[in-house]
C-alpha cells in the first residue's frame, strides 16, 4: 500500500503483479438476460434458506435443553459455532455461483464498492429475504411447540441494553464482518500472498463466529438482515418488530464504513484517483 499511495503521489504507478476487476455498472440490464443472474438468485435463496434452518433450529434446541438443567445444550458457544459454520460452508459452496453474500448487508457493502450492480444488489437482498423466511418457516412447521415457547429465533434487544448501544453493537459486528469479505477476497492480497493458500470462507466463517461470541448477550446477533427479518416474519410478536429497525439500520451502516474503509483508505482509491486526476491535468 505505500508503494501504491507513494506512487499515487507522483502521479504513476509501478506495474502491478495484480488486476482490479473494472468497477460493475451501476445498472446492467444484459445481465438480466442471462440465465446465470437467475441461477445466483436461486443460490442465495437457497443458501440464506439454509443458514436460518440449521441456525434458529440451533437456537432452539439450546433454549429447550438448557431450560431444565443450565449446563444442557451446545451454549452459547455451539451457537457461534453454528452461525460461523454455516457461514463457512453456505460461502464456500455458493461463491462460484453467486458470490456467496448470504447476506443483505454484505451485497450493500459490495455494491457501494461497486463489485455488484443496483439490480443484482436489490434481487439479491429480495432472494435473500425470501430465503430467510422459508429457513425459518420450516423450522416452525417441524417443532411447532418449541418454536412459539423459545421465541423463534428472533434477535431482540436483550434486557438491560438501551437501543443506542444494541445500535453500536450491530454496527461493529457487521463492519468486522464486512471487512472480512473484503479483505478475504481482494485480488492485490491474493496476488501479495499466493505462497499462503488462503480460503476465503474460513476466515469470514470465523468473523461470524467471534461477532456472535460478543453481541449473543446483546442483539442475539444480527449482522444480517435477512436472518432477524425472517425470524421476525415467521415469529410475528411485537417485540421482533418492535426491535427491527436496528437490525437493519445498525448492519447497513456497519456495511457502509466497511466498505468505504477498505477501498478509499487500506486500497488508497481516493489518493489514487487524485494521482490519476493530476496527471492527466
Amino acid at each position: 500500500m505505500a508503494k501504491d499511495v507513494e506512487g499515487a503521489e507522483h502521479g504513476e504507478f509501478a506495474a502491478k503483479d495484480y488486476h482490479d476487476p473494472p468497477p460493475t455498472p451501476f445498472f446492467d440490464a444484459e445481465e438480466l438476460t442471462k440465465w446465470s443472474f437467475y441461477r445466483a438468485l436461486i443460490a442465495e435463496f437457497v443458501a440464506t434458506l439454509l443458514f436460518l434452518y440449521i441456525t434458529v433450529l440451533t437456537v432452539i434446541g439450546y433454549k429447550s435443553q438448557s431450560s431444565g438443567d443450565q449446563c444442557g445444550g451446545v451454549g452459547i458457544l455451539g451457537i457461534a459455532w453454528a452461525f460461523g459454520g454455516m457461514i463457512f460452508v453456505l460461502v464456500y459452496c455458493t461463491a462460484g455461483i453467486s458470490g456467496g453474500h448470504i447476506n443483505p448487508a454484505v451485497t450493500f457493502g459490495l455494491f457501494l464498492a461497486r463489485k455488484v450492480s443496483l439490480p443484482r444488489a436489490v434481487l439479491y437482498i429480495i432472494a435473500q429475504s425470501l430465503g430467510a423466511i422459508c429457513g425459518v418457516g420450516l423450522v416452525k412447521a417441524f417443532q411447532k411447540t418449541y418454536y412459539e415457547e423459545y421465541g423463534g429465533g428472533a434477535n431482540e434487544l436483550a434486557a438491560g441494553y438501551n437501543k443506542g448501544t444494541g445500535l453500536g453493537a450491530e454496527i461493529i459486528g457487521t463492519f468486522v464482518l464486512v471487512y472480512t469479505v473484503f479483505s478475504a477476497t481482494d485480488p492485490k492480497r491474493n496476488a501479495r500472498d499466493s505462497h499462503v493458500p488462503v480460503l476465503a470462507p474460513l476466515p469470514i466463517g470465523f468473523a461470524v463466529f467471534i461477532v456472535h461470541l460478543a453481541t449473543i448477550p446483546i442483539t442475539g446477533t444480527g449482522i444480517n438482515p435477512a436472518r432477524s427479518f425472517g425470524a421476525a416474519v415467521i415469529y410475528n410478536k411485537d417485540k421482533a418488530w418492535d426491535d427491527q429497525w436496528i437490525f437493519w439500520l445498525g448492519p447497513f451502516i456497519g456495511a457502509a464504513i466497511a466498505a468505504l474503509y477498505h477501498q478509499y483508505i487500506l486500497r488508497a482509491g481516493a489518493i489514487k484517483a487524485l494521482g490519476s486526476f493530476r496527471s492527466n491535468a
